[in-house]
C-alpha cells in the first residue's frame, strides 16, 4: 500500500515542478496523481487535467488509459493523491474502474496509509455485480 502511495506522490510532485512552466489560472494539470496496480503486478500512473471548460479528466482516468494501452484491465489496488492528501475516487472514476472490468469491484481503494476498502463498498448494489 505504501509503495503505491509513494509512487503517486512522486508523479504528482515531479509533474508539478514542471507545471509552473506552462500552466495559467484557467487550467492546471498534475495537482492530483493516481497509481494503479494490476493483477499482473504492473504499476500505472496518471495525472489529472483541469480545464476551464470542464473537458479535463481525473488522474484515475489517465492511469486507466495507460493500463489499457498495455492490454490490461484487472486492477488490484488504486490510490489518488494531491500533495500529502490521499483522495477517494470521485463517482465518475468509481464507475469507470468498475466498467473497465467488473472484477475491479473487488479492487482495493486506498483511503490512507493504513486503510483500504473494496470498490464495491463505495458502489453498493452496483448494476455490474455478479454475486
Amino acid at each position: 500500500m505504501n509503495a503505491l502511495i509513494a509512487e503517486a506522490k512522486k508523479v504528482c510532485g515531479d509533474f508539478e515542478l514542471r507545471k509552473n512552466e506552462w500552466a495559467d489560472e484557467t487550467y492546471s494539470a498534475g495537482e492530483v496523481s493516481a497509481t494503479i496496480q494490476t493483477e499482473a503486478g504492473n504499476i500505472y500512473t496518471g495525472i489529472c487535467i483541469d480545464l476551464a471548460c470542464g473537458i479535463g479528466f481525473c488522474a484515475e482516468a489517465s492511469a486507466i488509459a495507460e493500463m489499457l494501452k498495455h492490454r490490461e484491465t484487472h486492477i488490484i489496488s488504486v490510490v489518488a493523491v494531491s500533495g500529502d492528501r490521499i483522495l477517494p475516487p470521485c463517482g465518475r472514476c468509481r464507475e469507470m474502474l468498475a466498467q473497465v472490468d467488473s472484477r475491479n469491484l473487488d479492487c482495493k481503494v486506498i483511503l490512507d496509509d493504513t486503510n483500504a476498502v473494496l470498490l464495491q463498498e463505495l458502489l453498493p448494489s452496483h448494476w455490474l455485480e455478479t454475486n
